[in-house]
């Protein structure tokens, strides 16, 4: 479970490189720049608005006041008003136009992280968790638009205001200014001290957060377990020590941080009064003028505001940076190798024997190659001394070599970890050899355009994967174009047509949650039509029939034969009676070819595929 990365909260993440980081961001940031011009003209008319409203305070003392004119005091005050009036103007534009600038950037990096993703090759998936992944969309993008809405302005403007009324109380006088300055250095060192603190707390309370948050995830996912094996005693022990250790951690963190702001707050009332002292001895000292005093005093007020917004915001931004970070880090991964030149095209048959391409689907596929002859698509794939490894320190297959003609079903068994899956996972290229040579109707597969070999390869897996939508959409993901008459055939072959029938919608049934509302054997039913309705020339059967009782299977053993007639098949299986009548049958071991015949060779030959029919050894 990964650990949640501040999100809309003072949580702290330092990012590794903040300087290219922040150039990444800024360069989707710029694609607003006229908006952003408009947004920085705002920010400083409403910084100078502000200020020079409460410079005002000072005409209207000594010029209105004390000498008793009302009529310039109505006028005064309603210049004043329109000041104000403006500012608020201002900072309103700014707010509503950041928080288009906001949406826009995170919509371009969320759909330009989602596009990336898909281009990457399958080994990441395999070397990230789907939650960490998922946190890039969520916690990581979350963070930066909130610092892009909210916090990035805030900084800003904080950094204005500070600087303008800083200059200001320069003007004002200089000597009152020392006073100022020395609680300001108290602020500050308030700031790093319980900051650094609190940074400290914040992290523990973060990395508690993401224990506790993965335990409940796990133990909802586990419920079933935990109830057969009584083990719901154990379960609440676990949750209540995740919870007390994030009750401690959150405790601290939030102790420090609520102590930042009372402490700066008192500061800020001893600087008032320490000021108020000094003024008041330079009024009666040096005729320092009532009005000046007021508006410094007013300034005092206006001065440790930006620092301890500041000091909020900083940590916001460096956890938006480190967000941002990890965005980019995903984006900078190198995408997934296609140096394919070959593609697959329909063809339609001449009176001469031959084939012309044609824009739609009619007398079959063949391959285009870069000089733009055509060879037509036989499913012929050959393994030539092929070796793989997916990690460097284990090999799974070892100098495989295997061949299977057009038409010919190619089954394959073994124990789980053999490499059965692997060479399926080679011919549709997911992953690269590190030697030997795949071959598919003679082509080299790596000359074969990724898409084009994925298109003419029909799989149905294991883990059968069904996407929100009606039960009509699920089989159409194999052909989108697929008429409503194509996705019930398809399903009428693959047995699915019965049970489909009789749902409460029947095709237009809603499936969420991946199919959760369908038994397993169901699920991987639809799987099949899917494949079916794609039409493809070769067919590889993962385990397809593993979810289906014995009953079910014999029902749809007719319609898997239409399905497989005339395609290049392979089919891995547990249950051996299904692949009784294959072709060829290739019996792996560590990933080696131990054994490889027909049935009846291998039953004469008394080998492992003997055993295993036989019952003598397990097939797990």
């Amino acid at each position: 479970m990964p650990k949640p990365h501040g999100k809309g909260g003072p949580g702290y993440q330092k990012p590794k490189n903040m300087g290219k980081t922040i150039g990444k961001l800024m360069r989707y940031v710029g694609r607003s720049k006229w908006l952003l011009a408009v947004v920085a003209v705002c920010l400083l008319m409403n910084t100078v608005c502000s200020i020079r409203g409460t410079y005002m305070l000072r005409s209207l003392i000594d010029d209105c006041i004390i000498p008793g004119d009302f009529p310039l005091l109505a006028k005064q005050l309603a210049v004043m008003a329109g000041v104000y009036i403006c500012a608020a103007l201002f900072s309103f534009t700014y707010t509503r136009i950041m928080v288009h600038i906001s949406q826009k950037t995170t919509h371009a990096i969320r759909q330009d992280l989602f596009t990336k993703m898909q281009g990457l090759p399958l080994s990441y998936f395999d070397t990230h968790t789907h939650g960490e992944l998922m946190s890039r969309y969520t916690n990581d993008i979350e963070t930066i638009n909130e610092i892009l809405n909210n916090g990035l302005v805030n900084l800003v403007s904080n950094g204005l205001t500070f600087v303008g009324v800083v200059a200001m109380m320069l003007y004002l006088s200089p000597l009152l200014f020392l006073v100022t300055v020395f609680s300001l250095g108290l602020m500050f060192l308030v700031i790093m001290t319980v900051g650094r603190r609190s940074r400290r707390y914040f992290m523990a309370q973060q990395r508690d957060l993401g224990d506790i948050n993965g335990y409940i995830e796990e133990m909802i996912e586990g419920q079933k377990v935990i109830k057969v094996f009584n083990h719901e005693s154990q379960a609440k022990e676990g949750f209540y020590r995740r919870n007390e250790a994030y009750q401690r951690s959150a405790t601290n963190a939030q102790s420090f941080a609520g102590a930042m702001m009372p402490a700066m707050g008192n500061i800020s009332h001893i600087n008032y009064a320490l000021t108020c002292c000094t003024g008041a001895l330079l009024s009666i000292v040096t005729g320092f003028d009532l009005g000046a005093l007021l508006v410094y005093l007013q300034y005092t007020r206006q001065v440790s505001q930006p620092i301890g917004q500041m000091s909020q915001q900083v940590n916001n931004l460096l956890s938006a940076v480190a967000g941002a970070e990890r965005v980019f880090e995903v984006m900078e991964t190198p995408p997934e190798v296609d140096e394919g030149k070959t593609t697959l095209v329909h063809v339609r048959r001449t009176p001469d024997g031959g084939c012309t391409e044609s824009a739609e689907r009619s007398d079959g596929w063949a391959w285009k190659r870069p000089d733009g002859t055509l060879a037509p698509l036989r499913g012929d794939v050959r393994f030539k001394d092929v070796v793989f490894r997916y990690v460097p320190e284990k090999t799974i297959l070892n100098g495989i070599s295997l061949y299977a003609k057009p038409g010919q079903k190619i089954a394959f068994v073994g124990s789980t970890g053999a490499g059965k899956t692997t060479i399926t996972n080679l011919i549709n290229r997911f992953y690269e050899i590190e030697g030997g040579l795949i071959t598919y109707d003679g082509i080299d597969v790596r000359d074969l355009s990724k898409e084009s070999l994925r298109r003419s390869l029909g799989i149905v897996l294991q883990d059968t994967h069904l996407f929100t939508g009606t039960i009509a959409d699920n089989i159409r993901y194999g052909k989108l174009d697929a008429t409503d008459e194509e996705v019930r055939s398809a399903a009428r072959l693959a047995n699915a047509d019965t049970f489909i029938r009789h749902l409460p919608k029947g095709y237009d049934t809603w499936i969420t949650g991946d199919g959760g509302n369908l038994s397993q054997g169901e699920r991987q039913l639809l799987a099949i039509a899917r494949a079916a309705v794609a039409d493809p020339p070769v067919l590889i059967l993962d385990e397809a029939t593993s979810s289906i009782d014995t009953r079910t299977e014999k029902l749809i053993e007719k319609g898997m034969d239409q399905l497989m007639a005339d395609r290049t098949v392979f089919v891995i299986a547990h249950r051996l009676s299904t692949v009784r009548n294959a072709r060829a049958i290739i019996v792996l071991e560590q990933g080696e070819i131990i054994e490889r015949g027909d049935h009846a060779d291998l039953i004469a030959q008394g080998g492992k595929y003997y055993q295993l029919y036989t019952g003598q050894a397990e097939l797990s």
